[in-house]
């Protein structure tokens, strides 16, 4: 059964530090491309990060510099470490992954994702 389970979310200052986790369970997280995504109250869905079967990460815009996203396969985890948090980083957070797909190439649009998880609240406070 392909289970995904966030944590690690919470409540910051605008300036503070965060690392989101994302426990893979049914599949190898390192087979697919698995990806970090967030919704704030009022907007679509957005893609935060990625990274592909790989290993190479990618990043939207708006985190760059600040987020690293990272795989442990030993533990068939994957991270969001989030720093220099501001306010409009507040949303849900969810990970998600494109198996039963494997990509060969760099990881797809949203909608070939998958499997999601249940989400993990971000808020970050001015």
């Amino acid at each position: 059964q392909v289970q995904l389970v966030e944590s690690g979310g919470g409540s910051v200052q605008a300036g503070g530090s965060l690392r989101l986790s994302c426990a893979a369970s049914g599949f190898t997280a390192n087979m697919y491309c698995m990806g970090w995504f967030r919704q704030a109250p009022g907007k679509e869905r957005e893609v935060v990060a990625n990274i592909d079967r790989f290993g190479r990460p990618e990043y939207t815009d708006s985190v760059k510099g600040r987020f690293t996203s990272s795989l442990d396969n030993a533990v068939n985890t994957l991270y969001l470490r989030m720093n220099s948090l501001q306010p409009e980083d507040t949303a849900m957070y969810y990970c998600a992954t494109t198996y039963p797909r494997i990509w060969g190439g760099r990881c797809p649009r949203q909608s070939e994702y998958n499997y999601w998880g249940q989400g993990t609240q971000v808020t970050v406070s001015s």
